[in-house]
């Protein structure tokens, strides 16, 4: 096994090296893979968990208490950025999908810390963590779209770039149809070492910047909360996260959750279950909050992290098992080596965890969570923070859109373009088969639509409560 290791981490430092991918960014990578070699496979069994109980809460009444904050010039937000709308079929950064009102999701990022700017001569700063695919669409979207937004620091900085290995071999594989999609970024959990290898770790500190608010540029509910940044800075901590309370929906999703061993608090993700822990995984009773990857950093501390530890943060590893072209199943089987933002958690001496509603928690992964977005059950507030309707009292509707329909956006306008349907009192939609609605749809109550039929129907004006259309 040492000669094929050698063998391994010469062709992934000689793959990446041609790539124009620095030393330490190698150096990490290989870490990682002799990590995997030593058999880390990044599970984490029930056995050693015990289950978080009392958090701190936040309170979203509390946004109304602090006008300003003795930290503010000390802030700066960093939104993930590095997604494309594939899922969607877009070929762009994501966040240049159109929300409502003529703005995307990157616009009201924009107008948020343009108003928030409004407390202070310049701060607080901002930047996006892009992808080599969503670099050059998103920077110059906002130099067209909103130049007062930039400053002297760089408005960018870019994640990184790992081969994706042969699932048998390890070997970096190759795929000579499309060479790109040999490579693959390394999950969130690459924002530190993104922030020091860029050297926008060092930028933000020597510009004066203390403290960072992360996360996805999706998630609308993300705004800059000024109670927060002040909850976090006087708590002390170098990382908190925000969580909110599972629901059956989050069943599958990751949680939070103390290391029995020291207290430790950590998250663990689906991929990090082992098999015969899935019901304990899944009780949401048992593992009460889910990670909103909305975290809080302290910029001080995490340099001083990299001082002692050298440039590699021991994130849990998670293996995702693909193949080299995800729309081809008869490809080569990969390994992907990622790691989550969040697991940090765990990195450092002093953590944290705040538990926040809902609303703090809004991504658009569907064009189903699209469709509840643009409708009325959501509002626009006047510092540009999307948020649910007060009587939809935090209670976000659940809507499923059958995906071969309606999974990409055409298809999706081609349904709604027309009129998005009122769903303010609206709990549940289900539409399958091809409709079309007209304007002046008000949904209330549950609502199921299935057409069987091949010709698209038309869903006319009107309510319809607790209703269930059929066509076959």
């Amino acid at each position: 096994m040492e000669t094929e290791m050698k063998e391994i981490e010469e062709a992934i430092r000689d793959g990446m090296l041609s790539k124009g991918i620095k030393e330490d960014r190698i150096a990490a990578f290989i870490q990682d893979v002799q990590r995997m070699a030593q058999g880390e496979e990044g599970l984490i069994p029930e056995s050693s968990l015990e289950p978080v109980g009392f958090l701190p809460q936040w309170e979203a009444a509390s946004v109304e208490k602090s006008g300003s904050s003795k930290w503010l010039d000390q802030l700066v937000t960093i939104k993930l950025n590095g997604g494309l709308g594939t899922s969607m079929g877009l070929e762009r950064a994501k966040s240049l999908l159109p929300i409502r009102a003529g703005h995307c999701f990157l616009g009201l990022i924009a107008q948020q810390i343009l108003h928030l700017r409004e407390h202070s001569r310049r701060h607080p700063r901002f930047c996006l963590m892009n992808s080599f695919s969503t670099h050059q669409d998103s920077l110059d979207w906002l130099q067209r779209e909103v130049p007062a937004l930039r400053d002297d620091l760089p408005i960018d900085f870019l994640q990184g770039q790992v081969p994706k290995l042969d699932a048998e071999s390890w070997l970096p594989v190759q795929w000579p149809k499309n060479p790109e999609l040999a490579w693959c970024p390394p999950g969130h959990g690459d924002l530190y070492l993104s922030l020091l290898s860029s050297g926008m770790l060092d930028r933000l500190i020597a510009s004066g910047a203390v403290v960072a608010f992360v996360s996805n540029a999706d998630n609308l509910g993300a705004a800059v909360d000024l109670s927060l940044l002040d909850a976090f800075m006087e708590g002390g901590s170098t990382l908190m996260m925000e969580v909110a309370r599972r629901t059956p929906s989050d069943r599958k999703g990751g949680h939070l959750a103390r290391r029995q061993a020291d207290g430790q608090l950590i998250l663990r993700e689906s991929a990090q279950c082992q098999e015969g822990d899935k019901e304990a995984f899944q009780d949401i009773e048992r593992h009460a909050f889910f990670n909103t990857n909305n975290l809080w950093l302290r910029l001080d501390h995490l340099r001083d992290h990299f001082n002692r530890h050298g440039a590699h943060m021991e994130l849990p590893l998670i293996r995702n098992f693909k193949t080299v072209d995800p729309t081809d199943p008869s490809s080569p089987k990969v390994i992907q080596l990622e790691s989550a933002m969040g697991s940090a958690i765990q990195c450092f001496e002093e953590t944290s965890a705040i538990e926040v509603p809902r609303s703090r928690f809004s991504p658009v992964k569907t064009t189903g969570d699209l469709l509840a977005l643009r409708s009325d059950a959501y509002e626009l507030t006047k510092d540009f923070r999307i948020q649910l309707h007060e009587d939809r009292q935090g209670i976000p509707p659940r809507v499923v859109l059958e995906p071969a329909h309606y999974g990409h956006l055409a298809q999706f306008e081609a349904c709604f373009g027309q009129g998005i349907p009122s769903m303010l009192q609206c709990d549940s939609l289900l539409v399958k088969g091809p409709v079309r609605f007209e304007s002046g749809v008000v949904l209330k109550g549950s609502v199921t639509i299935q057409n069987r039929k091949n010709e698209t129907q038309t869903i006319e004006a009107g309510c319809y409560e607790n209703a269930s259309l059929s066509w076959s």
